[in-house]
């Protein structure tokens, strides 16, 4: 009998080993009851616990439990106050997902879960029972604005860290998503080749291009390949979601960079150029853009010349080029020269127009008067505005006849109209000289155009000085010095003369530039003598001075 109750003793301790779990492990369990939002759960031995339903569902789905099924379970204690287990699903979950995702970490496999929830810097994932980490930079390639679409969806994960101890896991979106992507790209870029036309869509501008989606890779389309023309900006010819026709231009196999151009798959108006465009033709273009060395005018869409500011204008010199013409505006211009390698024409805006010198000097001849407004006023004359837009200038030589230029350039302002004789035109130098003082014609050359050097004529007496007298001749005045009034000592005396006298005298001198004529009574009784003196014998053949004037004189009479 003792045998037996020892046998059942042990027999009653084995089975109490065998069915009283280990608190703190996982337990298998079966569900007996659902009750007010609680599964309840015989885990083995008598030993009933509870567990809240909502342990049995997965984020934002129904939990799937029934009567009967079996689960696992984890045992907190072996009884509380009310005589039940403490048991919880969710930390079962957990222990089992820790398990599962050790393993998955270490072998660098995928694992599911799902976007549950939002933290600061990123999101919370459901990995089946563990709750991990996705930082905001993981999420995706691209930053992304809204991840509403991606929460509570069942999808891969990376794992980037796993700490069981403080419980910490770090996963990624993106690098499941870069590493498909890099697949995907290297099969399309495989199937590409360059020269290759395909169709793209564009996804993205910039400043410098656009961005095109062929097909799971991006390719870049350069402003500069858009179009023969020139592009300001891309959105000029571009919208996003646009489907276009594109060549690939270059394929770079180590970085898997494309590049596509459109352009290239349109007609080079270069080519025809040089045909189109002869050299020294007129042609009708639009300024499409100013800058401050010229402006660039396009002759058709890709074919665009530059007129430099040298060729803009006959007169206007150092005018920024965007005071003479305007962005967008119809200019005609000349076609000076083509260079086919580098692409550029240049132009000529001023060579449409005849040069204005060219045409003053027609219009204006040498000696023609000509009216215009003091435009400005230096220390060496006038510059007076003439018809054309173009400048004349008065030298301070050309301003009087009378004393000096710097003496009466005073009696000049800006804006005074002036009247001025053409004296030269310079059409390659640009330069056309005018004179005031020659306006009423050079009254000294009239008045002693007749008249050479040793000439003898009758001038008027007009005033008796100490000095000498003073004379006019045709309305020139002129000086005759004391020592010049006769050949003898006695009579060089100036009061023997008197206003209104005839006198005769001799041209010692006639300057153009003093506008001075010389004159001498003395002079002329020398040269008489001389004369006298030739004609009638020689001073020594025994005959006076006398006799010989008297004969002059005689033969005179």
């Amino acid at each position: 009998m003792a045998n037996t109750m020892e046998e059942f003793e042990a027999l009653l301790n084995e089975s109490f080993e065998m069915d009283t779990p280990d608190e703190g492990t996982v337990v298998k369990g079966k569900v007996i009851a659902i009750e007010a939002g609680q599964a309840i759960i015989d885990v083995g031995y008598k030993m009933e616990g509870r567990v809240e339903l909502k342990e049995f569902a997965n984020p934002g789905e129904a939990p799937e439990i029934a009567v009967g099924d079996e689960v696992e379970v984890f045992l907190r204690s072996a009884e509380n106050a009310r005589g039940e287990a403490v048991i919880s699903r969710e930390m079962a979950r957990r222990e089992e997902a820790w398990d599962r995702l050790e393993k998955a970490y270490a072998a660098e496999e995928r694992v599911e879960g799902a976007i549950f929830g939002r933290v600061k810097g990123g999101f919370t994932v459901d990995l089946g029972g563990a709750v991990a980490f996705l930082p905001g930079s993981q999420v995706d390639v691209r930053p992304v604005r809204d991840a509403g679409p991606l929460m509570g969806l069942k999808q891969p994960f990376q794992i980037l860290k796993m700490d069981r101890r403080r419980g910490n896991i770090v996963v990624s979106r993106r690098a499941i998503l870069e590493e498909s992507r890099a697949e995907q790209r290297a099969e399309v870029i495989g199937n590409l080749a360059e020269g290759q036309t395909v169709d793209g869509v564009v996804k993205n501008i910039t400043e410098y291009g656009a961005f095109v989606d062929l097909g799971g890779v991006d390719g870049l389309l350069h402003v500069t390949d858009m179009a023969w023309r020139r592009v300001n900006h891309p959105s000029e010819i571009l919208t996003i979601g646009e489907t276009i026709k594109v060549q690939v231009i270059k394929i770079n196999k180590e970085t898997h960079r494309i590049s596509l151009g459109m352009k290239q798959l349109q007609e080079d108006p270069w080519d025809i150029v040089a045909a189109k465009y002869p050299l020294d033709s007129v042609h009708t273009g639009r300024v499409t853009n100013i800058t401050d060395y010229g402006s660039f005018v396009e002759l058709e869409p890709g074919v665009e010349g530059l007129v430099h500011v040298s060729e803009m204008s006959w007169t206007k010199k150092n005018v920024h080029p965007g005071k003479i013409v305007s962005t967008s505006q119809e200019v005609e211009v000349m076609v000076l020269e083509i260079d086919g390698a580098k692409r550029r024409v240049s132009l000529g805006l001023k060579q449409t127009q005849r040069n204005p010198w060219e045409v003053f000097a027609e219009q204006f001849p040498v000696g023609t008067e000509v009216e215009g407004d003091v435009k400005n006023i230096t220390e060496f004359g006038l510059f007076i505005g003439l018809e054309g837009d173009i400048d004349g200038m008065v030298h301070l030589s050309d301003l009087t006849w009378e004393g000096r230029g710097e003496d009466v350039i005073g009696d000049y302002q800006k804006g005074d109209t002036v009247q001025a004789v053409v004296t030269e035109v310079d059409v390659e130098k640009e330069r056309i000289s005018l004179s005031v003082k020659a306006l009423g014609g050079d009254k000294f050359a009239e008045a002693v155009g007749g008249v050479s050097r040793g000439a003898v004529v009758t001038v008027e007496v007009t005033s008796i000085e100490d000095g000498g007298i003073e004379v006019t001749y045709e309305g020139m005045k002129a000086f005759i010095r004391r020592s010049d009034l006769s050949r003898d000592r006695a009579e060089q005396r100036p009061e023997r003369f008197s206003v209104g006298d005839k006198v005769d005298a001799r041209v010692t001198n006639m300057d153009a530039k003093t506008r001075r004529l010389g004159l001498s009574i003395k002079a002329r009784e020398i040269a008489e003598e001389k004369e006298a003196v030739e004609q009638y014998g020689s001073s020594d053949s025994g005959a006076s001075l006398g006799d010989i004037l008297g004969a002059a004189l005689k033969s005179d009479d």
